[in-house]
């Protein structure tokens, strides 16, 4: 028997590893599948794993209309798929201009639109994405550099929803690795090099600086990082969950309950709260759950916190309560 190349042995086992992950996935999946290196090679281990555990399997690429020739790229990506075994096959073009937001989020928020819209149309169980564990890195030093706190640290979550990472702990090297194994010609994405984008300054400067300074295990050490972190805010969270509860009252929440609550359990009540006043999204800053906070823990009757959306929230008797405009 010829024995499986390393590169590729360690792709299929991590996709393996998702797919029958806990209750595993009784539906179809979709893979989302750019033609760059990383896509590739989860939807090349995939069409070889899903039908072996009994999964149907599809194939979902985005053109984003960014670059000239991204049609005729998307086409090539959906014939491969047909040849690869996927059924359904779809290619899925999106309307980048005009959205809120730079570039960069803009065509993110257009593609999880489209990938949500596929997965709805095929009833898949799931969407997976090809984000590894340099992607990670990346993520974490960007949140770093923003000032995250612990949830921005924890990175890309390997399940939310219906989107699944199978390669958060696979190297990009690997991926590139399997596709050269397998004759796979994957597409090289310009915006991945262009210094006007943020990520790609990390990822052609800051990260290889580090790699340089402290050694090739940060990148990995980074993404571990971000998943024991992910584990310590999951159950924060869930404990934040059941005192949001508690502190409940029928105008608002409890200052009394609030002030003995831990710290890091009270920013997640008032940041949970001003999300369900309507205050959610990424207006939404530590900057503002330290301004609520402040009514709870440096009351001296200072007036009401401004929330994003023209929410306003006081101090009013013993409870904290939305106030109208």
């Amino acid at each position: 028997m010829a024995r499986i190349p390393p590169a590729v042995a360690t792709i299929r086992t991590a996709v393996k590893r998702e797919l029958t992950a806990g209750p595993g996935l009784a539906g179809p999946v979709l893979v989302a599948c750019s033609g760059g290196a990383d896509s590739l090679a989860l939807a090349a281990a995939t069409a070889f794993v899903a039908p072996r555990l009994g999964i149907a399997a599809g194939l979902v690429t985005v053109d984003h209309g960014l670059q000239e020739g991204s049609a005729v790229r998307a086409s090539a990506v959906a014939q491969w798929a047909r040849t690869a075994g996927f059924d359904p096959v779809e290619v899925a073009t999106v309307d980048v201009v005009g959205r809120p937001g730079g570039p960069e989020a803009a065509a993110r928020d257009a593609r999880y639109e489209a990938l949500s819209a596929a997965a709805a149309r095929f009833d898949a169980a799931a969407v997976l994405l090809g984000h590894t564990c340099d992607d990670q890195a990346e993520t974490v030093l960007l949140a770093l550099a923003r000032g995250a706190g612990p949830r921005g640290l924890s990175g890309m979550p390997r399940r939310r929803g219906l989107f699944v990472r199978p390669l958060l702990d696979v190297t990009r090297a690997n991926t590139r690795d399997a596709c050269a194994v397998l004759g796979l010609s994957a597409w090289a994405d310009p915006h991945n090099a262009d210094p006007a984008f943020t990520r790609a300054r990390v990822r052609s400067g800051a990260l290889p600086a580090l790699v340089a300074a402290l050694g090739p295990a940060v990148v990995g050490n980074l993404a571990r990082t971000a998943a024991l972190l992910a584990s310590d805010v999951d159950y924060l969270d869930s404990v934040a969950a059941v005192a949001l509860k508690a502190v409940r009252t029928p105008r608002g929440l409890s200052v009394a309950a609030l002030t003995e609550l831990a710290p890091a359990i009270r920013s997640r009540v008032l940041h949970s709260w001003a999300a369900e006043l309507g205050a959610g999204g990424a207006a939404l800053s530590h900057r503002h759950v330290m301004a609520l906070d402040s009514l709870v823990t440096a009351w001296h009757g200072q007036g009401p916190t401004a929330l994003p959306d023209g929410i306003l929230v006081g101090r009013q008797g013993p409870d904290l309560v939305p106030l109208p405009l």
